[in-house]
């Protein structure tokens, strides 16, 4: 047998491809429900954050301000695994238990929360200053400039990063497999160790590429459009 019949031998094995085929589903399965609950927490929780420091309010405005700052730096500087770590295992030390999923969901979500406000914050500023004078012009309250002029433009603007960042939160989902959440790679893993064999790793690999390879394009085709609208 040749050397390159040996490497598609090991790393493709077909028919241990199929055995693993319904394992890896259930991986699948897992890393979808994880990643979308995911979505809508960081989205949510980000574009509230935004919306705050976006409103002008008295007193408490500054102080708030700088909470937000420090959440989202903190959490968009600190390392997914020791977050992770820390959230399901120091948890229950303060009477609170997660289960691997709301464990993942709690650290990953609040860190694309953080990279969700920065992005929303961002769109906020960029709207033309103009709209905005025209809007209040028009009666509309500080509120309502806000919610019918300011935060349609913003989300449509912050669309092509969230998704690039969409793309890397979620693949880094895998980390939790250090909490035995079980996920597309540590099921992969796990079949690796049982045959020996890392073609599980790489038909998880390929079954990664099927699910983000969209998503990645949809992202260029956004960039693009936006940037030939502007």
């Amino acid at each position: 047998m040749s050397g390159l019949a040996e490497i598609g031998k090991y790393f493709f094995d077909p028919q241990l491809m199929v055995k693993a085929l319904p394992t890896l589903a259930n991986g699948l399965w897992v890393t979808v429900k994880v990643s979308v609950t995911i979505m809508g927490v960081g989205f949510g929780v980000g574009l509230f954050l935004a919306i705050l420091r976006a409103l002008d309010l008295k007193y408490i405005g500054k102080p708030l301000r700088f909470l937000i700052d420090v959440y989202a730096d903190v959490l968009r500087a600190s390392p997914y695994l020791v977050l992770v770590t820390i959230v399901y295992y120091g948890a229950p030390f303060l009477g609170v238990r997660f289960s691997p999923f709301w464990a993942t969901v709690a650290t990953f979500g609040a860190c694309l929360s953080a990279f969700a406000e920065e992005i929303f914050r961002g769109g906020i500023e960029a709207i033309d200053k103009g709209q905005i004078e025209a809007a209040r012009a028009s009666g509309l309250s500080n509120f309502q400039t806000l919610w019918y002029v300011v935060l349609p433009w913003a989300v449509m603007v912050s669309v092509p990063p969230l998704t690039n960042r969409t793309i890397a939160i979620t693949k880094a989902v895998s980390l939790a497999s250090a909490i035995t959440l079980p996920e597309l790679l540590k099921q992969a893993r796990h079949l690796q160790a049982i045959y020996a064999n890392p073609t599980p790793l790489v038909e998880a690999a390929i079954i990664y590429v099927l699910l983000f390879f969209p998503l990645v394009r949809f992202s260029l085709y956004l960039e693009k459009r936006m940037g030939s609208s502007g």
